[in-house]
């Protein structure tokens, strides 16, 4: 049975990538007393196990999932990594620039001192920086050094070993050192920095007063409720505009939809005047709208008053007018009447959302309404998203082979041709797919769920076929090296870090929430921004996350071409 397997697997090696897949992310998503090994270090090492069996793939095909891999990273976080290399973004993106360039020239030091190959050295980037896509630029350009085929298989199978021992505490030990020592380093204590985040979050929300809610709740819940108003509130008659602003006042950020009078139902507008007695039906943040007896009356419940189509809307911020303001700003707008926004995202991270939380072009917002003030506040801030699941292929490809096209010129220092290769390329045309896209969403749409499907897949089955090809070599250079790997891979997570947390403090001056999140971007890892939320109770890191881990991302892609370029030049 066994031998019948085995010859299966040799026969149809894509069985054996599709196991790998299988199995490595089960085992990759297995929490073990709250620890994960990661998927990507799960299908790798079940693809070396597999790969024992000698089981032989064309090298070009992992090439192809690679691309996808890269062009839709690109593509995802091209409006934020644009809009970073802008003035308000610029701080921050240059903080992670110059972080992700120390710790390419700490592995470079390391490297030397050690005497690694180009290839441990390139796995060692990768794993301790936790940026899976160094594996595959670094082999591209391996495979393009003047060198004969058996030395460049040799220096390509090197970087799975090194990734594999250095990724772990690349990620594990990162998250635990930014949310640990980061507080205590950059606050004194961890309780103080929560003071301190919740200091900033007063100063940016609206719902300052309610002590235990979490900045991050005052938008993201809508809810509907029929009041009774009270005499108190609207004395002889007020206006729904003078109503809703005594209600922005006390920090309600409430409208009045529909009025029920005398058994009648009426569709109202800003100059509808409501009456003691009336019922109203209101839509707003779901904190107000279930808290506030004492400011409109008695709790009605009234289906029929309620029953009206409220619909969703997402819409992608690409308005000028609407480029770096705050959410307040919206509130009391006459095309924002009745409107609530649920979330905000940016490069896929869900903002912390206040009255003072700023929106950028490429953000996407949730917004919650009645269709016609939908569309309203639709035109307002940008392009509506369509819904569907269809991807515009035309524009995914074409991306595709107009990076691939440009990434495989050369251009020659002296006798020394140095070209980006085709999967920097890639990654590049995803950037400026990406933020064209941005720009004129009327184009080019890959929906969310492909986006995650042909990132996550390609890198997966690019991971799997190199773990597969890299078996034989794999456990001969892990006892090798492997507890001297393990502490390079420590020591190159940290000290990139260690530096972030002085820029951030004493350098650049962050708060140190957000300085904490950028620390977390430059090290292209979501991991550690979780852990940093989760010990101070807060989404505010995110602030500082999304564009340092857009300039992370690229930049330390990109040393993975410099790397090896550096080590071969070295020898």
């Amino acid at each position: 049975m066994l031998t019948w397997f085995i010859d299966t697997l040799q026969k149809y090696p894509e069985i054996a990538v599709m196991l790998t897949l299988l199995i490595g992310y089960l085992i990759g998503k297995a929490h073990i007393k709250g620890f994960t090994l990661g998927t990507v270090t799960g299908v790798l090492l079940v693809g070396i196990a597999i790969g024992s069996f000698h089981i032989n793939i064309p090298s070009e095909t992992k090439s192809i999932f690679f691309l996808f891999f890269l062009f839709c990273t690109g593509y995802g976080i091209g409006p934020q990594f644009f809009q970073g290399l802008k003035k308000d973004g610029l701080p921050i993106a240059l903080f992670s620039f110059i972080v992700c360039c120390s710790s390419l020239l700490f592995c470079w030091g390391i490297a030397s001192l050690l005497h690694f190959e180009t290839g441990t050295t390139a796995g060692l980037m990768s794993g301790a920086n936790t940026c899976s896509a160094i594996i595959g630029v670094a082999s591209n350009t391996i495979n393009e050094l003047d060198l004969n085929d058996d030395q460049k298989t040799t220096l390509v199978n090197q970087i799975p070993i090194a990734y594999a021992v250095t990724y772990i505490f690349g990620t594990a030990g990162t998250s635990w050192f930014l949310s640990v020592i980061g507080p205590w380093f950059m606050s004194g204590s961890r309780a103080k920095l929560i003071e301190q985040t919740k200091e900033l979050e007063a100063k940016v929300s609206d719902a300052a007063e309610e002590e235990d809610e979490n900045i991050t709740n005052a938008y993201d819940q809508v809810a509907f409720r029929a009041y009774l108003v009270s005499a108190e509130l609207a004395g002889d008659g007020k206006t729904v505009r003078e109503i809703e602003d005594i209600l922005h006042e006390k920090k309600r950020l409430l409208y009045i939809l529909r009025v029920r009078r005398s058994g009648k139902l009426y569709e109202t507008d800003s100059n509808f005047i409501i009456k003691p007695g009336d019922i109203v039906a209101i839509g707003g943040q779901r904190s107000a709208a279930i808290a506030s007896e004492a400011l409109l009356g008695k709790e009605i419940a009234d289906a029929e008053l309620l029953t009206f189509p409220v619909q969703s809307a997402t819409v992608i911020i690409t308005s000028k007018a609407a480029n770096n303001r705050p959410l307040k700003e919206f509130t009391r707008h006459p095309e924002f009447h009745g409107i609530s926004i649920r979330k905000i995202t940016r490069s896929g991270i869900e903002m912390p959302l206040s009255a003072y939380t700023i929106i950028q072009k490429g953000d996407v917002v949730e917004m919650v309404g009645i269709q016609l003030e939908l569309d309203k506040a639709v035109a307002v801030l940008g392009y509506k998203e369509r819904g569907g699941v269809e991807t515009d292929i035309v524009y995914l490809a074409g991306g595709i082979v107009a990076g691939t096209l440009f990434g495989s010129l050369s251009v020659h220092f002296g006798n020394v041709p140095v070209e980006l290769s085709t999967s920097g390329g890639a990654l590049i045309a995803g950037l400026v797919f990406g933020w064209a896209r941005g720009m004129r969403p009327s184009f080019g749409y890959i929906p969310a769920a492909s986006q995650w499907v042909l990132t996550k897949l390609g890198l997966h089955v690019f991971i799997a076929i190199v773990g597969l090809s890299a078996s034989e070599g794999f456990l001969k250079g892990l006892r090798e090296e492997g507890l001297t790997l393990f502490l390079a891979g420590a020591v190159l997570s940290l000290l990139p870090m260690i530096v972030a947390l002085f820029l951030s403090k004493y350098v650049f001056k962050f708060h140190p929430a957000i300085g904490l999140g950028a620390c977390a971007g430059a090290h292209d890892e979501s991991a550690p921004l979780l852990a940093v939320q989760d010990a101070l109770n807060s989404k505010v890191p995110a602030l500082g996350y999304t564009v340092a881990y857009a300039v992370a991302n690229i930049t330390l892609t990109t040393s993975g071409v410099i790397i090896v370029l550096l080590m071969h030049k070295g020898r």
